[in-house]
């Protein structure tokens, strides 16, 4: 009989979202907590809801998160008895679990050998293969037929060192690239190649194993909507899929766990293709981002059970089956029209119309590891928080989240709100045509302005901003007619709006719009009536950043000075950094010929790579950064002197 043990202070070696989500249910079962944090996290919020915190000294998670020993030597010090690794940093390292349990500590995961049998994609394909579970072959010479490509790292997942090659005169480039990019990531530069295929599903199965031979198969969920092969709309269970098909996945998914001995939570993925023909993709030994989707269909508290796994505990003979349906969005600080370009700065308002993280009678759950009033930097992944919608049907489910989203107050930097609300309405995601190209396909209409949309914004921001500054004598006022007052506003996708108004004796007026009145005007709202149809716009305003907000969706906004000074010109030639990060490559020399859209050199950051392309064809005249060199947004990095035509 296996002996029991008790976890009464647990250490997360996370931050931010999975932080306080394994902390929430600590508190639920009366287990203490200590975070740990490096410096920019010394204020965030999973560092004021542990019972106690450790600090990380710096902001690297090279320096930090990543530092198996100085993490272990946290969790003595704050006289922790066990470990969480979370998802991501540390959470795989089969060397980090064997220090957790040679200190004397709980871990609270899968043995490492397990881990480390699962740490390379290569091995893992070829031990899978041994236990009947269907693979895709790595390609070690691959030839015209094998077209398209995959190029992916053998350590890690995450879509980092992943680049999809469909010329082999690219290969040798790309497998360049995505070695560096995996050398960087994840301390290993292997990679390999294998089938790409384009209209292929991404369906993974949740495992749960103890240490007594009961394996679960927590049922199946859909993860094919990706953007640069991460994971952005996930739902269970994963739709339209034949029960025959279902259970020989469940079914392959427990075989994977038995071959390599697994207990504790973790995933099996694979790759559907169109013929219903399923392959091994990768096994996560760990808990997932995606795992309240399956929280919510089954009832259970994964991380619960993944405590109690590792207190010694044996599961019953079957998993709860599951119930409705739930679909997760990922809601992340970037900007998908251009190129999914992450953003930085403070997080002023995340507020939607629900409880933190608790589900209620409207189905709705939110994770986040932020809140009003923090920063988002450029150290860490970009994603602000996890919306998730419980309902008894799959389209219930969409329309609850995507209306959830929609009226959401979020004002700070650039997020894939939109898009997400838009994907979620999309008739071909809601008659279940998924695949891991649909975002890429479907980019166009999911990021298409709404230029009506933003002139009614900036309309009632200026109506806004007119109503904040009455007085005795307000703005525009003359005893005589006169010119109207003017503002100007800039939307995120870089078009600009001009308002034209004047006060009246009957109130204010709108030059340009007569076909619509006014109805109400405050400083934070504003009521339009057109064609009989009362909208209400709630506006709020940070410097010269407004955000106006309806039930149908937001739009931020940038108020423009009146007088632009003549003097800030930008060469038409010169590259700016769009985001602050680090320079990792530079694939270009002063005097190159180069042509527009090539790639010049690669900015990381928010745990991803962002190339930064010749803007016409000429000749790179100026290059202004190195590898390694730290930037901020606006840095000059090249200058391009265009070809005369």
């Amino acid at each position: 009989m296996t002996s029991r043990t008790s976890i009464t202070n647990l250490l997360v070696a996370n931050r931010g979202e999975i932080a306080r989500r394994v902390f929430r249910t600590c508190r639920e079962l009366g287990v203490a907590t200590t975070a740990v944090h490096s410096d920019p996290d010394a204020s965030a919020p999973h560092v004021r809801e542990a019972d106690a915190a450790v600090q990380l000294p710096g902001a690297a998670p090279a320096d930090t998160y990543l530092r198996a020993d100085l993490i272990v030597r946290a969790a003595l010090a704050a006289g922790a008895d066990a470990v969480h690794p979370g998802y991501g940093f540390l959470s795989e390292s089969a060397d980090f679990a064997q220090a957790v349990l040679d200190a004397g500590l709980v871990w609270v995961g899968p043995p490492p050998a397990a881990i480390a049998a699962m740490g390379s994609k290569t091995a893992a394909k070829r031990l899978m293969a041994e236990a009947g579970v269907p693979v895709l072959g790595a390609l070690t010479e691959p030839t015209e037929t094998d077209l398209p490509l995959l190029v992916k790292a053998a350590a890690g997942g995450g879509g980092r060192g992943m680049r999809v090659v469909r010329s082999l005169a690219d290969l040798p480039g790309e497998l360049a690239a995505a070695r560096a990019e995996a050398a960087k990531a994840f301390g290993s530069d292997e990679v390999f190649c294998e089938r790409y295929l384009p209209a292929g599903r991404h369906v993974e199965v949740q495992l749960l194993a103890d240490a007594h031979g009961t394996v679960w198969a927590v049922g199946d969920r859909d993860c094919s909507l990706q953007r640069r092969h991460q994971k952005v709309i996930e739902e269970a269970p994963a739709p339209g899929l034949p029960a025959e098909v279902r259970a020989e996945l469940h079914a392959a998914a427990r075989d994977a766990a038995r071959a390599i001995g697994y207990t504790g939570a973790g995933t099996a993925e694979f790759l559907l293709a169109e013929d219903g023909r399923f392959f091994f993709l990768e096994m996560n030994t760990r808990l997932q981002v995606e795992h309240p989707v399956t929280e919510a269909v089954t009832g259970l508290d994964l991380v619960a059970l993944q405590l109690a796994v590792a207190e010694g505990a044996q599961l019953p003979p079957e998993p709860p089956a599951p119930r409705g349906h739930a679909i997760e969005a990922r809601l992340y600080a970037e900007d998908p029209a251009k190129d999914w370009q992450p953003a930085t700065g403070t997080l002023h308002r995340l507020e939607l119309a629900l409880p933190y993280q608790e589900f209620t009678g409207t189905g709705l759950r939110l994770d986040s590891g932020v809140e009003a009033g923090s920063e988002i930097t450029p150290h860490y992944d970009a994603m602000l928080a996890k919306v998730i919608a419980w309902a008894p049907t799959r389209d219930a489910a969409a329309r609850r989240l995507a209306d959830a989203l929609a009226r959401a107050r979020i004002h700070g930097p650039a997020t894939n709100r939109e898009l997400l609300v838009r994907a979620l309405r999309h008739p071909a995601f809601l008659a279940a045509d998924l695949h891991t190209g649909f975002l890429a396909e479907h980019t166009a209409e999911l990021t298409a302005p709404d230029t009506k949309g933003v002139e009614r914004a900036a309309l009632a921001a200026a109506l806004a901003d007119a109503a904040g500054r009455r007085g005795a004598l307000p703005s525009g006022w003359r005893n005589l007619p006169s010119q109207p007052q003017l503002k100007c506003y800039r939307a995120e996708d870089g078009t600009e709006s001009a308002v034209r108004y004047r006060h009246t004796r009957s109130g204010l007026l709108a030059e340009d719009h007569p076909e619509v009145e006014l109805v109400e005007a405050a400083p934070d709202r504003v009521v339009l009536s057109e064609d009989g149809l009362r909208r209400t716009y709630r506006v709020a305003r940070y410097g010269d950043r407004v955000h106006v907000d309806t039930p149908a969706g937001g739009t931020a906004l940038t108020a423009l000075p009146r007088f632009p000074d003549p003097t800030v010109r930008t060469d038409p030639g010169a590259l700016l950094a769009p985001m602050p990060g680090t320079v990792v490559r530079v694939v270009a020399a002063v005097g190159d010929p180069v042509t527009a859209g090539q790639p010049l050199l690669v900015l990381e950051a928010m745990k991803m790579e962002h190339r930064v392309a010749a803007p016409a064809d000429g000749t790179l005249v100026e290059l202004r950064v190195t590898p390694g060199r730290q930037v901020e947004t606006g840095t000059l990095l090249a200058v391009v002197q265009p070809t005369e035509a």
